[in-house]
């Protein structure tokens, strides 16, 4: 049976692309744009986390987290834009689970959700993935190529652990840099293709690479 997450934010195009995201890696998926909208859901259908924003209209999201720990322990994780620490310390007395800030890459969002699920359901974490000759280790937050840990800023690691997640798909700039820049980044498609370069010089001993597509895109070609 597919896990049932409930995403609560009032950005609809935010909502929508972590709906999509989680949505293909075959969750269950409702949504809802208010903090009122969301406690009529959690009374009306079991959920195994939640994707809570924290500004939302009507009711905000601490709120919301205070009204469903009245009734359920549900991870919960929240979304935010604000970043203040008696903000945080605030949300982890209603009983929040972990914290994304805005702007935030997808993958480290999905780890963030998949870490929290297997210690919920007292499981060993999902430690690693496979694609060809490379190898992301979650725990480490490393990349290997033939056992070679490539020499990976952050932005670079998680833009390949999100090519490894979806090999051979082509992307578009204009997806990876709100997948990994936000909606709100000011700057142009230009620094998708500095990443991707910087990427393949670090990927230069994997058989693996990153293709463009002319007028399309970058994909993730494995080669086992």
């Amino acid at each position: 049976m597919a896990m049932h997450v409930l995403i609560v934010e009032d950005d609809p195009a935010l909502r929508e692309t972590i709906s999509d995201y989680f949505g293909s890696k075959g969750w269950q998926i409702t949504e809802a744009a208010n903090g009122e909208d969301a406690l009529e859901k959690v009374t009306k259908a079991s959920f195994q986390l939640i994707l809570l924003d924290v500004m939302l209209p009507k009711l905000n999201g601490f709120a919301v987290c205070r009204r469903i720990r009245e009734r359920s322990d549900v991870p919960v994780i929240f979304i935010t834009a604000r970043v203040m620490e008696e903000d945080e310390l605030n949300g982890y007395s209603l009983g929040a689970d972990d914290y994304v800030t805005k702007p935030f890459s997808l993958p480290v969002l999905y780890a963030k959700s998949m870490s929290l699920m297997s210690r919920v359901r007292g499981e060993a974490p999902f430690q690693s993935l496979r694609r060809g000759d490379l190898e992301a280790d979650f725990r480490k937050r490393q990349i290997l190529a033939q056992g070679a840990t490539l020499p990976l800023a952050p932005r670079e690691y998680e833009m390949l652990l999100f090519f490894m997640e979806n090999p051979n798909r082509v992307f578009s700039r204009e997806q990876l840099l709100i997948r990994f820049w936000g909606y709100d980044f000011e700057g142009n498609e230009r620094v998708v293709d500095n990443h991707i370069k910087m990427l393949r010089k670090a990927m230069e001993r994997s058989k693996c690479s990153i293709r463009t597509f002319r007028k399309s895109g970058y994909c993730l070609e494995v080669t086992e």
